[in-house]
Parts: C-alpha cells; structure tokens; sequence
C-alpha cells in the first residue's frame, strides 16, 4: 500500500514537472511572442513598440527613418501620440527625381523635409475600420487634416485604399493597420507632397 501510494506521489510530482517543463519555453519567449504582428520590410512590427522602435527594424523603410532622423521627429515619432502614419516605402522615395532625398536631409533643408514628412502623419489613432467609417460618411472620401497642416485625401475602391495628396498624386495603401504602441501605420506606395 504504501509503495503503490509512493507511485502514485512519485508520478504526480513528474507529470508536474513535465507540465512545467512544457510550459517553460512559452514562459521564457516573453510578453512579444504572444503579440499580433504584422511583417513589414521582412520584421515583425510589435504592438508593443512605438512607431520608431518597429520602423527601425523595416528593410523597406530604411530611407523613411533616416529622413525622420535628419528631420529631428524621432522624439517626437516615439512619444505617446496616437498617431496615424502613411509611411512611404524606400522604393516610393526613390521614384522621386534623382537627387531629391539626398537634397532634402542636407540641414539647410530641414524645414521642407520636416513639411513632407509631417504631411504623412494624422493625429489619432485611425484603423482601416475608422477610416472606412470616415469615407462611408463622406460619400466615398475621407479628407484628412495632416500635422503638417495641409490634407490628404483617403478612398477605397473595393478592398484596394489609396491616399491622394494635395498635388493630385495617388499612392496605395500596400499593407494597412500595422498596430504600434502610440498609433497605427499604413505602408504606402508613393511619397505624398503637401
């Protein structure tokens, strides 16, 4: 009797300590490992994060960062917003015309790279949900006031969005609702032009 009791303590302290063992490798990953990503630019965009810690990780958008860098917005990019951003793709800026990038984030030219890149923020947090309510309310637009001052202009034609600045130029929106501790990104196609 007392041996098969003995077991039967004996086996439930291993089948405990497998449980925990099992356990451990979640427990270990951390809080991130259970967090809804979106991939961008090859990396796992973390809720968690704000918009300049994830955009950091992004190979698409290695030119965007180093623009917000020269433009002095890091601070401003990782504090607690909420902030909507359309974030153009290194390929959106280098269809611009040769020399342009490298031209802007010259410090002389601060202030017209500080213009542009605040023309691609909205203040608030906007999902693809609030902006679908916003075009809904507005017959099959949303006009949106941007930091920089001026608006952009968001639609959707079926399940394709797109962002058409004050200029007339239309960017898609390629990859929507990336979520960030302090607002929301939507990958974009094109630079936007106040």
């Amino acid at each position: 009797m007392k041996i098969n009791q003995h077991m039967r303590n004996l086996a439930l302290g291993l089948s405990l300590a497998l449980a925990t063992l099992a356990a451990a490798p979640l427990a270990m990953a951390g809080p991130m490992s259970m967090e809804k990503t979106v991939m961008v630019g090859d990396a796992a965009m973390y809720p968690s994060k704000n918009i300049i810690q994830n955009a950091v990780n992004s190979k698409d958008h290695t030119t965007l960062v180093a623009a917000v860098k020269a433009a002095g917005l890091v601070d401003t990019l990782s504090g607690p917003g909420p902030f909507t951003v359309f974030a153009p793709t290194n390929e959106a800026f280098a269809a611009l015309p040769a020399g342009t990038v490298d031209n802007l984030v010259k410090p002389e030219n601060k202030a017209t790279l500080t213009k542009i890149l605040t023309y691609h923020v909205v203040a608030g947090k906007m999902t693809s949900h609030d902006l679908e309510k916003a075009v809904m309310a507005g017959g099959g637009k949303a006009v949106l006031k941007t930091v920089e001052g001026d608006s952009i202009t968001v639609a959707k034609s079926g399940s394709a969005w797109t962002v058409t600045d004050d200029k007339g130029n239309v960017a898609n929106i390629t990859i929507a609702d990336v979520m960030q501790s302090n607002g929301v990104i939507f990958v974009i196609d094109k630079v936007l032009m106040p």
